[in-house]
């Protein structure tokens, strides 16, 4: 619009509102000695009575009324201007306002409020003030402190009188704002108003909570409708889990595959274990679908026709894939999706000492010897060998570096008194750890350091013990030591141990924390009298197993056992995530005699297999879909082993409550 149409409009205007206050001022201002308008001017107050007390708050004295005649008028022109301004509706104020070129038009009535609300705090305060002097005299200092109080009392009123919260912010800001907030916190903000109630409880704010503290993170926001109810949800479960960790409720099974074979070696990944026998067979079970059909695992065709066939000396299973090595150096990789024929199938000379499996990717890594071989699968599913590497000595045990790409990905591994980090973008293997006599007992890695624990012999006992040394890996450099041990360190859990904690087992029957940030001990417990063989830990527990065949879990905090299990044989394997727990007992040997002793038939009893156990600790663990298909099975079956668990072994089930019968 042109400045002289806008000069036009305003003038237009000003007319316009002229000719509506002289009309008002004359049906608002009859003649006082025409008879019959007693009636119309107390109609005229009833009708302008809300009108007349909402101008209260804005005209200190209200002028009496006055009959209207021409004499008073032309004596009293200001004061008729000044009743007509009192006598004018609030929207002709407000528009007389915007002419004006106010730019808020109650601005005057905060004004107006505040100076009102000072008075009449002044005027409390000084009767407070008053009475006070009155019954004692105040010293000065306390006098200054009351000053001091006053003016910070009416700060704060100040403050107040601020329209706070009709200022509008972005929505996007305030959200912005709102995330660095927690769950007790957002609560308490939408109690505050309407509008931060509507802030506080945003999809986007409760998404982000679940997935920070680990639930559905491969979700986004549109796959729930309310993320707070999803949150709350998870929580109670997560917190009923725990409650039946503490008090051992829930179920066990018995995972069985061979009844006449001796168990080698198991391995557990998510819900997948998997196990080898004496017989070169491979088993793998998934606790989730236990009627899978991958769960068959077929042997490669040379390990196959050999007679007798090898044992399988090392497994190792993952999300995607499982792997078998054999005495004879063979090596197969399994798909834990479809199961069958082998996927990859390579031969080592000689007997393979280690195999390793990348937690995170098809990553696999075995040594024979000195000799080291790598091998991965592309995005296609082709595999391929990565790097070939030759060790001074014969590797004992080796680690995948978890949460690295194939391109990077990196190894530890132990060998003799030497600790090396192999790189396939390297030539040669780094040494991170060498000192002559010394060997290493036992290895663990994270996404950044490895730990490895140190035999220390002769003299060297005198400088307190064995001890654990921990190393960057992208430095390379030591980053603590802590120990001072007499017994051998025999297993390390370092990837699954909460932040700068490490827990360790020994042989001197103890079970250890540390603070690797302080390098000193946090637990120490009395566990297994023939010594410490795994051990796995979190943010509140300790699983740990012993060469006696116990199994013990521990509250870290307090540092007392929960409960324990025991089986025959030393414990190998123990593994646990949020609701489940696999541990296996695996037989020293391998070859031991069959019922009687004067059988042709080597068939090992029972108490020479080895056992498996999972236990399921989950709000849904007692339901019928968590029982394995062997204890669902009816009794008009012709093998008579596959009966009813549930019915007929109540010792089997956590809880300890013997079923009905």
């Amino acid at each position: 619009m042109a400045d002289d149409e806008l000069a036009a409009f305003r003038e237009r205007w000003k007319r316009e509102l002229k000719t509506n206050k002289d009309q008002l001022v004359c049906a608002l201002s009859p003649p006082c000695d025409v008879p019959g308008q007693s009636g119309h001017k107390d109609l005229k107050n009833r009708y302008f009575e809300n009108l007349n007390n909402l101008n209260e708050t804005h005209s200190p004295s209200k002028p009496e009324e006055s009959c209207c005649t021409e004499d008073e008028e032309g004596d009293t022109g200001g004061g008729k201007a000044a009743a007509e301004k009192e006598d004018q509706p609030e929207y002709v104020s407000i528009a007389c306002s915007l002419l004006d070129g106010r730019t808020s038009p109650l601005l005057d009535r905060i004004q107006e409020e505040r100076t009102r609300r000072k008075r009449q705090y002044h005027n409390m305060t000084d009767v407070c003030r008053a009475s006070l002097q009155q019954q004692q005299q105040p010293q000065r200092k306390i006098k200054k402190d009351e000053e001091l109080l006053d003016q910070f009392i009416q700060d704060l009123n100040e403050v107040n009188d601020i329209p706070f919260f009709d200022v509008e912010l972005p929505y996007e800001l305030a959200l912005k704002i709102f995330q660095y907030l927690n769950c007790t916190e957002l609560g308490r903000c939408a109690q505050v108003s309407r509008a931060w109630r509507v802030l506080a409880e945003d999809s986007v704010l409760w998404f982000r909570m679940c997935t920070r503290e680990g639930y559905h993170q491969d979700a986004s926001v549109s796959d729930s409708p309310c993320w707070k109810s999803t949150l709350r949800d998870r929580r109670n479960s997560a917190k009923t889990v725990r409650s039946n960790w503490k008090n051992r409720v829930g179920s066990i099974s018995q995972l069985q595959f061979e009844l006449g074979k001796v168990l080698c070696d198991v391995s557990s990944c998510d819900n997948f274990v998997l196990a080898g026998y004496t017989s070169g067979n491979v088993r793998l079970w998934d606790t989730l679908h236990w009627d899978l059909a991958a769960s068959y695992l077929k042997i490669n065709s040379l390990t196959a026709n050999s007679d007798p066939r090898p044992y399988v000396s090392h497994v190792q299973v993952n999300s995607t894939v499982a792997a078998a090595a054999y005495e004879d150096g063979c090596v197969d990789v399994w798909s834990t999706e479809t199961g069958g024929e082998p996927i990859h199938h390579y031969q080592i000379p000689g007997r393979i000492q280690a195999l390793a499996l990348s937690p995170d990717s098809p990553i696999l890594c075995s040594t024979a010897g000195p000799a080291i071989r790598l091998d991965h699968a592309d995005d296609r599913g082709y595999w391929r060998t990565l790097c070939q590497a030759q060790l001074p000595k014969t590797v004992e045990s080796l680690v995948l570096v978890p949460g690295r790409e194939q391109r990077s990905s990196l190894v530890a591994l132990a060998a003799g008194e030497a600790v090396y980090l192999l790189d396939p973008r390297e030539e040669e293997p780094r040494t991170l750890h060498s000192v002559y006599g010394h060997p290493v007992t036992c290895l663990d890695t994270s996404d950044s350091h490895v730990a490895f624990g140190v035999k220390r012999t002769g003299w060297a006992m005198h400088d307190g013990g064995n001890k654990i040394h921990v190393c960057s890996l992208e430095t390379g450099k030591p980053v603590a030591c802590v120990g001072d041990s007499v017994g051998d360190f025999t297993c390390i859990n370092l990837r699954d141990s909460p932040p700068h904690l490490l827990v360790c087992g020994n042989k001197d029957r103890r079970v250890r924390v540390f603070d690797l940030r302080a390098g000193s001990s946090v637990a120490s417990l009395y566990a297994h009298h023939l010594g410490v063989t795994s051990v796995q830990a979190d943010d509140w527990k300790i699983v740990s197993g012993g060469g006696e065949g116990l199994v013990c879990v521990w509250e870290m905090r307090m540092g007392a056992k929960l409960w324990e299990m025991h089986n025959r044989h030393p414990v190998r394997h123990v593994h646990f995530n949020t609701s489940t727990l696999v541990t296996a007992n695996i037989p020293d040997d391998k070859s031991p005699r069959g019922a009687c002793i004067t059988d042709d038939d080597l068939t090992a009893h029972r108490r020479h297999r080895g056992v498996i156990c999972h236990y399921d600790f989950s709000e849904d663990a007692l339901s019928q879909d968590h029982i394995l298909p062997i204890c669902r099975s009816d009794y008009t079956e012709s093998t008579g082993y596959n009966y009813n668990i549930g019915l007929a072994v109540p010792y089997d089930r956590l809880s300890g409550s013997h079923p009905s019968h």
